[in-house]
């Protein structure tokens, strides 16, 4: 996908954002001392390994996990890896490759014929549509794709010269969002095609496709035997199986202050939430943006308003499945805390944390069952 910031600045906030996860149970080493000099639990017999790679999805993606070898380990990572590159092309809306038929060829095709495409991408675009429909109050639109071009342009001029930063002129914002009818997105399942009835609209999947393809990935991998681990990819981390070193029976997961990325604050994370078999993502201001004056132009879209979302720095959701996690993420986002907690409550399984721009957090009453600030560990 596109790169909206430095990669650099980009492998500096994951690391770190890990590196907090790491203070926080998740990368803690396999075995205390004190296990060592007692009886070895029985699933001493599981080492804990990681992997990490740089080439999709724009973002860095670590594999943590637990395995008899690390042979067994760097298999499944491997696969992992070649999976997300493989799906990371098919939903890549700006870049060609040999051979390969994505949402870019999609998008150049517009109203001007059917594309057929691999049966991951009627997934993903079917997927995404059904969670519209069926989401109260859905902010999140695959078809924003003209409204949000625009907005990737101010941005990319803004990093070519800052001193220029501007907000798109609204006169164009508009005409854009006359063509962002999800309607017009016309899947064909019986000959696997996709065409876009409208010549002016485009695809964007940039809110939904890393966290679909974590969940993927995730669902495949555990087929294959890999039970016990996490894949991180920037603010989309999965969880499964339970980290096998004997102690524990949950995961801990750091959720990230976002006065650590564009403030002063020295605290990295605000949360710690222990689960297993979930997913976490953050939706957050810090994440993508540029600056107008003193004030942070993010890349999370308001659909009603043309404009960045302005009612939280963050908001992070916690439910099983990746791609409806980072689906749900925006949608609560971009919707008055009121409107967002009414939708949250309303879906089973599912649990968020608000960031407001005081600092203020809130959460549902599920989630502080599962807050280390709570009295929530790892081992209940």
């Amino acid at each position: 996908m596109k790169k909206i910031i430095p990669l650099l600045l980009t492998i500096v906030l994951v690391f770190s954002f890990l590196t907090g996860c790491q203070q926080n149970i998740i990368m803690t080493s396999p075995f205390s001392e004190r296990q060592q000099n007692e009886d070895p639990p029985a699933e001493q017999a599981y080492q804990k390994y990681s992997y990490t790679f740089l080439d999709t999805f724009d973002t860095v993606t670590q594999v943590v996990g637990y395995t008899e070898t690390e042979e067994e380990f760097n298999g499944y990572a491997e696969k992992i890896h070649e999976r997300m590159l493989e799906l990371h092309k098919l939903y890549d809306k700006y870049n060609d490759y040999d051979g390969i038929n994505n949402i870019k060829t999609i998008n150049d095709n517009a109203g001007v014929k059917p594309v057929k495409v691999d049966r991951d991408i009627i997934d993903l675009i079917l997927f995404s549509k059904k969670m519209y429909e069926d989401v109260a109050g859905s902010q999140t639109n695959i078809a924003m794709g003209s409204v949000l071009e625009i907005w990737h342009t101010y941005r990319d001029r803004a990093e070519a010269d800052p001193a220029d930063a501007k907000i798109p002129p609204m006169e164009d914002l508009l005409a854009a969002s006359e063509h962002t009818d999800l309607n017009k997105v016309i899947v064909d399942v019986e000959n696997s095609t996709v065409y876009l009835n409208d010549p002016l609209m485009s695809l964007d999947v940039g809110a939904v496709a890393k966290g679909y393809a974590t969940e993927v990935v995730v669902q495949e991998i555990m087929e294959e035997g890999f039970t016990s681990g996490i894949i991180s990819a920037g603010g989309n981390i999965r969880a499964f199986g339970k980290p096998m070193d004997g102690t524990r029976d949950k995961w801990g997961v750091g959720i990230q202050n976002p006065d650590s990325v564009i403030g002063n604050s020295e605290e990295s994370i605000v949360e710690t939430v222990f689960l297993t078999d979930a997913s976490v993502v953050t939706s957050g201001d810090y994440q993508r943006f540029y600056m107008v004056g003193d004030k942070v132009i993010h890349h999370l879209i308001d659909p009603e308003t043309l404009m960045p979302g302005d009612y939280f720095r963050a908001v992070t959701i916690i439910t099983q499945d990746s791609g409806k996690a980072d689906f749900l993420s925006t949608t609560v986002f971009l919707l008055p805390y009121d409107e967002g907690k009414s939708l949250v409550e309303s879906l089973d399984g599912v649990e968020a944390l608000w960031i407001f721009k005081d600092g203020t957090i809130k959460t549902t009453d599920g989630m502080k069952a599962i807050m280390k600030s709570e009295g929530a560990t790892a081992e209940n």
